[in-house]
């Protein structure tokens, strides 16, 4: 594992942590520059999605660790804000359950925080990586018909699809289907507390309406008080589509503005 830091070291810092199986320049290189003239942004690169390592994706306790001793490290075990895109955000809160370190601000993007039986989740990896690890091999579905479709909603989305895709990173050969394949288990099987509520951290949740009325629901009962930000678009849309409204919020957020 990596993490890239940008701005002053001595300025506030923020703590980014990409969604599953993507590139952290991918999922947040047009927002960093947002950030970095207020902030200290430590961007987060997993282990086996580092082109400049050679290592596996481990667990999510396991890389949890990892993030937490860095923050010790060169934070002094404290931060102002993590944010986590999709996976990312199952993260954040378990940063903030376990209390090995202190976050002012927890930021969930648009995390699904799916929750699974060992079987069930093996049974739902087998069924998906077969589908989805192609396109972060080769940068393109294995299969011509699913391109073809793939083409077909990126005409009919608006551009919301095409900057999607974008954030995953490109093709990558050098990520493993096992760093894949550990990914998608491990958050499937990590639970993550309910009604976490830890004193002096705010947790914010970026809620993307069309993704449906059950994530609210999952949003509540993990988290004691969360403060629910509703936004009438589709899953991390605001961050791959809207950055600059995206860092807006963000930096409101950690002001105590919002």
């Amino acid at each position: 594992m990596k993490v890239y830091s940008f701005g002053a070291e001595n300025a506030p810092a923020i703590l980014l942590l990409p969604g599953t199986c993507c590139h952290w320049r991918g999922n947040f290189g047009r927002v960093i520059p947002l950030l970095s003239d207020r902030y200290r942004v430590l961007c987060v690169s997993y282990d086996g999605f580092d082109e400049t390592e050679h290592t596996e994706f481990p667990t999510m306790p396991e890389e949890t660790e990892k993030i937490e001793a860095y923050i010790q490290k060169h934070c002094g075990g404290h931060i102002r804000a993590g944010y986590g895109c999709s996976l990312g955000g199952s993260f954040v809160g378990l940063l903030a359950a376990r209390g090995n370190i202190h976050i002012d601000y927890g930021i969930l993007g648009s995390s699904d925080l799916d929750q699974a039986s060992p079987l069930a989740a093996k049974l739902q990896t087998n069924l998906l990586l077969p589908l989805i690890y192609p396109v972060i091999r080769d940068g393109r579905f294995k299969s011509r018909l699913l391109q073809k479709r793939l083409t077909q909603r990126k005409s009919e989305m608006g551009g919301y699809l095409q900057a999607f895709m974008e954030m995953l990173g490109g093709a990558r050969p050098y990520v493993t289907v096992q760093s894949c394949k550990n990914q998608f288990y491990s958050d499937l099987v990590t639970p993550l507390p309910d009604k976490i509520n830890v004193p002096g951290t705010e947790i914010h949740i970026f809620y993307a309406l069309k993704m449906g009325e059950k994530y609210r629901e999952r949003y509540e009962r993990h988290f004691a008080n969360p403060v629910i930000h509703e936004q009438n678009l589709q899953h991390e849309e605001l961050l791959a589509c809207y950055p600059e409204r995206w860092a807006q919020l963000v930096k409101d957020i950690m002001e105590g503005k919002r």
